[in-house]
């Protein structure tokens, strides 16, 4: 019996051991009961955020970090008031965001985390629309459309007496903001009468149930539901971006040939957050495995030299915006995101 005892005693200091090396190796001191890692903004940037923070997790047990979706506008809004420590965006700050961020003293680093091409789909039984062109989007989408272009036949001849029913990200959106900069020619400049949602899946919903629906968002949300959507080759007639239609497929956006409708997306930091022990180690992680879990979760990983470029920017905690403050710009391609991330 006493040895018995003995060995149940010896196999729980064991135990106690096993425990604390495992423990120790993944719990990290730097995250306190009461440290958070806030996190808003972007639905297009979410799923690589999310990615991120799953698996810093895994080797953080303590992190606690959440992350909204209130869009880019709405992730602005919470970060030039002080109350998120990063906020994920699908296009580069505005000026009227700028302004908001100074009159609180808010100063932010902005960072790459992956390329983007936002995809156009309908039902999977629309068997009319083989690819659209831009100038087809345009007619579609600007303002003047509203309440005139309202069935399918309008877009181009042969198409069918159908209604069109549109779906796209809200007014908080910078995919919103971008996709209309890039098709209408001026950001957020757009009809007003479609459903509109910040949430991507609701837009999933809307197209995969509605023969007539036509929408867009992030190339990741397709990605995910392949087969409840169909995905519309655009065609911006200009040879030199390669002939035809393209699909927002890895190569062709990494190469710049799927425009206008690639980008590059962001997370920015508040400068204030950046001093804080956790903050510098998940944005390092980010930094670090960014690029292949954004390929995990349907994106265009950039360059490693980009990462690396993004991490030395953060590291050195310089501030403001590679791209002026002026909001979304079209035809930034990987090469001339390396350009000014360099500079």
């Amino acid at each position: 019996m006493p040895k018995l005892k003995h060995l149940l005693f010896s196999l729980s200091l064991l135990a106690v051991f096993w425990y604390s090396v495992h423990y120790l190796e993944y719990a990290n001191p730097l995250f306190a009961a009461s440290a958070q890692i806030k996190i808003d903004g972007s639905s297009t940037v979410f799923p690589i955020t999310e990615a991120v923070a799953e698996e810093f997790r895994s080797v953080n047990r303590d992190a606690r970090i959440t992350i909204g979706v209130s869009g880019t506008g709405g992730g602005f809004k919470k970060f030039c008031a002080g109350e998120i420590d990063i906020a994920n965006a699908s296009r580069p700050i505005k000026p009227s965001e700028v302004t908001q961020c100074v009159a609180k003293g808010i100063a932010y680093i902005e960072l790459p985390v992956a390329y983007d091409g936002i995809a156009v789909l309908v039902h999977p039984k629309n068997d009319w629309v083989d690819h659209l062109t831009v100038q087809e989007l345009k007619k579609i989408w600007e303002p003047a459309a509203q309440g005139k272009v309202m069935r399918w036949s309008q877009v181009r001849p042969g198409f069918p007496e159908r209604e069109i029913h549109l779906f796209g990200p809200g007014v908080d959106s910078g995919t919103f903001d971008y996709f209309t900069e890039a098709i209408v020619g001026s950001a957020a400049a757009s009809r007003g009468d479609f459903t509109a949602s910040e949430n991507d899946n609701v837009l999933v919903q809307g197209i995969a149930t509605d023969i007539n629906a036509l929408g867009f968002f992030g190339v990741a949300y397709y990605a995910y539901n392949k087969d409840r959507l169909k995905l519309v080759p655009i065609d911006d007639e200009n040879d030199a971006n390669g002939k035809g239609a393209i699909a927002p497929e890895y190569d062709q956006v990494l190469k710049g040939f799927y425009q206008p409708l690639s980008r590059p997306i962001f997370i920015y930091i508040r400068k204030e957050s950046a001093a804080r022990p956790e903050i510098k180690q998940f944005i390092q992680f980010y930094m670090k495995n960014g690029g292949f879990l954004s390929k995990d979760v349907g994106y265009i990983a950039l360059p490693e030299r980009a990462y690396r470029l993004a991490l030395d920017r953060f590291e050195k905690q310089k501030t403001g915006s590679v791209f002026g403050g002026h909001g979304a710009q079209v035809g930034v391609d990987v090469e001339a995101l390396l350009k000014k991330q360099g500079q």
